[in-house]
């Protein structure tokens, strides 16, 4: 038997998941002892898979399954370092957030019915990441939607969910019908579906040698699709409203559906890397979205709103680095944020964190233009050094240099805090301490990344006049907004900023104009009808409640 057959035994993982979704529909109800047996074998059986698959690719760089299908388009997965990693991230997120909900929704008349929709959603990101065929890889990206719809509407009684829920199915079918005119594109350039057969053509012939203008407009339509799935600007409204249901979904959603669009990058990079365009919109938009929902984020009041902002904010600036090339960063940040978002929301109710916090106090800033310029030059001095010692090629890595730039301007954000306060030489010494294990990080594990997965990715090359001079910009952007941070506490007394706040805090309204497309695409009855009318309405509505929420905050919270 050979390895090509024994990796046939990986559908077992997605089929595990589909049977407690199947038995799910027998045992719906309050407290399904079979349901929960079946979920947790599955988990279990998942990660023995994935840790078996982790063998199989430290031996053979690539696996494929036994393809099923017609002229090259059917089903086959494919295991290599790029969707094992996923893979493995994927069972151990499942593991947990299965194992909470068995507690977290305990007594709830629909236990059953939950956790069934929650394995078929598992079962759906499994085969999306293991594709192998543009085929199966397509049937997954709709299966994640459909099943994700499922889990968003699970209280339907409740209007909020209902509306997020049709905001982001309009949304999804647009990402789904890019995503299938980016394949068939493919399909006519290459005349086959296997990925593996598409990547190795592009490795291996000039780009120069396409004359037809599929791959160009395949890589343009594989973006959109991107920044649909991971709810980019302006499209980011469903996700800050999909609060209306149980936390293990928020979870689920934030931890791993949202990551399908850096990830059908990352899994298309040979395409993206031979389009001219596709790259400076990863960059433009993915690293707008960062920069705007990072700042909205700031503003938020609510815990899960301000965990949404942030998510969108990371999945923005994972497209930006692999609109810059580094897709090996891309990935290590992909899943970091996975596992540090999963347990953001499982955690957003304890009463601990809450406690903790209370209890630290805050430093008293002098406001000091020459401790703050201090303070920048040790956060870009700091991250120089190290990129230094570490044998960084400013010409050839251009792009890591970049990414790092914005760690540079967090290490800042550190050392202005530590030297411009009341905390003394032991606060600085922690601020000192956290930069260089932080830069450290980045340099080991960026470096470890890229050895793990250079096998199924392209080179890192010297970025174009354009990507450098689009990446210039973005990074001027952050720049100035984390200066504008830095000087806060000397603006608090403005109106503008005030006002500036509550915009940001509502996302500038495009939410509005959001909830009036879904309101004319759909027709509610009268008894759901929405409570907000009109543009100016909700306009007035946000103004209002924000600027009263801003003049009840402390101080230390409007800074």
């Amino acid at each position: 038997m050979t390895v090509q057959h024994i990796v046939n035994v990986v559908y077992l993982s997605p089929l595990a998941f589909l049977a407690t979704a199947l038995l799910s529909h027998f045992q719906p109800g309050l407290r399904p002892k079979h349901v929960k047996s079946i979920a947790t074998a599955a988990t279990i059986l998942s990660i023995l898979i994935a840790a078996i698959s982790g063998v199989f690719i430290s031996q053979h760089p690539l696996i494929e399954s036994t393809f099923l299908g017609y002229k090259q388009l059917g089903l086959s997965l494919r295991l290599d370092s790029v969707s094992v990693l996923m893979f493995s991230m994927i069972v151990l997120l499942s593991f947990i957030i299965l194992r909470f909900s068995k507690n977290y929704l305990d007594g709830d008349v629909r236990q059953g019915a939950f956790i069934g929709r929650l394995a078929a959603t598992i079962a759906a990101v499994q085969l999306l990441v293991l594709s192998g065929n543009v085929v199966l890889l397509l049937l997954a990206w709709v299966f994640t939607s459909i099943s994700l719809h499922r889990l968003l509407v699970f209280y339907h009684e409740r209007l909020g969910a209902i509306i997020a829920a049709r905001k982001k199915f309009l949304v999804a079918r647009l990402g789904d019908v890019s995503l299938l005119g980016a394949l068939i594109a493919l399909y006519l350039n290459f005349d086959t579906g296997n990925l593996e057969v598409i990547f190795q053509q592009l490795k291996i012939t000039s780009i120069s040698e396409f004359t037809s203008s599929n791959l160009e407009v395949a890589a343009i339509l594989l973006v959109i699709a991107a920044l649909l799935k991971s709810a980019q600007f302006p499209t980011h409204g469903w996700l800050i409203e999909v609060m209306e249901t149980p936390t293990p979904v928020s979870a689920l959603l934030h931890a791993g559906l949202l990551n399908a669009g850096p990830f059908l990058i990352i899994r298309m990079a040979y395409v993206i890397e031979s389009s001219a365009f596709a790259p400076l919109i990863l960059i433009a938009i993915g690293g707008f979205t960062a920069l705007f929902a990072s700042v909205a984020f700031l503003t938020q009041t609510s815990v899960k709103t301000a965990l949404a902002y942030s998510s969108i904010a990371h999945m923005g600036f994972s497209l930006m680095t692999c609109g810059m090339g580094v897709y090996s960063a891309a990935m290590l940040h992909l899943v970091a944020h996975s596992f540090y978002k999963a347990h953001s929301f499982l955690s957003s109710g304890s009463a601990i964190d809450i406690i903790r916090t209370a209890k630290v106090s805050d430093v008293i800033r002098t406001k000091n233009p020459f401790r703050i310029v201090l303070g920048i030059l040790l956060g870009i001095g700091v991250y120089a050094g190290l990129a230094l010692l570490w044998g960084i090629n400013s010409e050839n890595e251009t792009a890591i240099l970049g990414i790092g730039t914005i760690i540079a301007l967090g290490l800042s954000r550190l050392f202005t805090s530590a030297l411009d306060s009341s905390g003394g030489i032991k606060l600085l010494f922690r601020a000192a301490l956290l930069s260089l294990l932080v830069t450290l990080a980045f340099f080991t594990l960026e470096a470890g990344s890229h050895e793990l997965l250079s096998a199924q990715l392209p080179e890192l090359s010297k970025p174009n006049f354009s990507t450098l001079a689009l990446t210039v910009i973005i990074l001027i952007a952050f720049s100035a907004t984390v200066f504008i941070q830095i000087i806060a506490p000397s603006l608090t007394s403005s109106s503008f900023f005030k006002a500036l706040a509550i915009h940001f805090r509502n996302g500038f309204y495009l939410n509005t104009l959001f909830d009036n497309t879904v309101r004319a695409l759909y027709t509610y009855g009268s008894e759901k009808k929405p409570a907000v009318v009109n543009s100016s309405e909700c306009f007035e509505k946000h103004i209002l409640t924000s600027t009263v929420q801003l003049e009840n905050q402390p101080i230390a919270a409007k800074n």
